[in-house]
């Protein structure tokens, strides 16, 4: 079902209601029935007009959600299917080049059927325009949050959707390209909602309207918290676990292995949650996957916003990898620092990752690390396992807890690789010199960071 709220319904969810100052129409004037000279469109438009009060399908206005300022773009939909025409694109591209003025996130309200018919192609060409605009908004450092209502589909999902910075969605809305009257045959309702966008990593938050201006307003006080040349993040402390020998180094290579490998080891969650003073995530990669094992987004520390992407001590599939890689750029363009937690035996190496472009997420995440406009900073949490681990990290700046490792690739593989008995795991792991003070010594990390309320080894 449609979207029942107004436009101006939907700004007060997150503007409050009375609040916010609506941006002067840009005008602009058809022929008789438009463009097409479509007979009865002057007539169409005038009744939509007179049920809704409202000229075009979007209103454009300027306001506070929470602290922050922000320009929002708020779809009529009870203006012919909060379609986009002619005059949908004129108000849009004002609101968009006054953001970039007065250097304002935007926030797109979105409830729209899709193009404009009775305009045909001239009405088509406004997602060309809209994506346009987003692309000098996003070229200028400015963050774009959008909420998708019921329905978002056809070319206002793929432009102010799917091509916002963080995407958030109303329970049960009606999400995707295609919209319920175009669709194949047979086609399963149920992929085209907000849950299933979800599940898919499209979108990466369902949130109830009662919680909406709250979550909107968290995420633009992160997005905006940037600046131009910010400073790196500091590596967090070690998280010991109150037991003997916590915090220490360990004596051989071997028990370095099991002190990352024990399974009540703190994990990327305990360390997040020590760091921040809260922080809000990101999902998905955009391409259709997630992936549990790597937790991606943004979080307040001191008063500023860090970016971060931890591993979870599982084999990061493609989609965690592409995901942070998402993270990555999307802080860079934001002026933000990047923290990142390794803590994975390696890279997921079966058919399924190999299908999924396991080496090109991995390439991906290697460029964006090592070309990162903004500072990364690198905590080793618990196992760093090979080239997996090596695509998250700094490579200046990459420190390490006394209860991590990491190694060119695992002991046991590297015996069988070697043709050694099993029985030599253990010396073959103190060969492989993977030890946190090995990793000093060699230059691989900057030093072992000490253990929260203690010293390090």
């Amino acid at each position: 079902m449609a979207d029942r709220r107004t436009a101006r319904e939907a700004a007060a969810m997150v503007l409050g209601p009375g609040t916010g100052t609506e941006l002067p129409d840009p005008g602009g004037s058809f022929p008789v029935d438009g463009p097409l000279g479509w007979q009865g469109y002057d007539a169409t438009r005038a009744r939509a007009a007179e049920r809704t009060g409202e000229r075009e399908s979007v209103v454009c206005v300027t306001g506070r959600i929470g602290a922050t300022e922000a320009v929002v773009l708020s779809f009529e939909f009870g203006f012919l299917g909060g379609s986009l025409g002619e005059r949908t694109g004129d108000r849009l591209e004002s609101a968009y080049r006054l953001a970039r003025e007065r250097r304002l996130p935007v926030v797109s309200l979105i409830a729209t059927g899709g193009s404009r018919m009775q305009e045909g192609m001239r009405a088509l060409r406004q997602l060309q325009r809209v994506a346009r605009e987003m692309a000098l908004t996003r070229a200028a450092g400015l963050a774009q949050l959008a909420v998708a209502r019921d329905p978002t589909t056809g070319g206002g999902w793929a432009t102010l959707g799917a091509g916002a910075d963080v995407v958030l969605a109303l329970p049960g809305a009606q999400i995707g390209f295609a919209g319920s009257r175009v669709r194949p045959p047979g086609a399963d309702p149920a992929a085209y909602t907000a849950e299933a966008q979800y599940a898919a990593g499209q979108l990466d938050a369902v949130v109830p309207e009662a919680g909406l201006a709250a979550a909107v307003g968290r995420w633009l006080a992160l997005l905006t918290g940037g600046t131009a040349e910010p400073g790196p993040a500091e590596p967090p402390a070690a998280l010991g676990r109150g037991t003997p020998g916590a915090g220490r180094s360990p004596v051989t290579g071997w028990d370095a292995v099991v002190a990352a490998r024990d399974p009540g080891r703190p994990r990327a969650e305990a360390y997040v949650a020590a760091y921040f003073d809260h922080s809000e995530e990101i999902r998905g990669d955009r391409c259709g996957g997630t992936d549990p094992g790597m937790r991606c987004g943004f979080g307040r520390r001191g008063g500023r916003t860090v970016a971060y992407a931890a591993q979870c001590g599982t084999a990061t599939l493609p989609a965690g990898y592409r995901t942070a890689t998402r993270l990555i750029r999307l802080a860079e363009r934001l002026g933000i620092p990047v923290l990142t937690l390794v803590d994975t035996p390696g890279a997921a190496n079966d058919e399924g990752a190999e299908r999924a472009g396991a080496g090109a997420a991995l390439a991906e995440l290697f460029a964006a690390v090592a070309t990162a406009r903004v500072p990364v900073t690198t905590l080793l949490i618990g196992e760093g396992g090979s080239g997996g681990a090596l695509a998250l990290s700094a490579p200046e700046n990459t420190w390490a807890t006394p209860d991590s490792y990491f190694s060119v690739i695992a002991p046991e593989l590297a015996t069988a690789i070697l043709k050694r008995d099993p029985g030599r795991i253990r010396a073959t792991a103190d060969q492989l010199r993977l030890r946190p003070t090995d990793l000093v010594s060699l230059g691989v990390v900057r030093g072992i960071v000490p253990t929260q309320g203690g010293a390090g080894g």
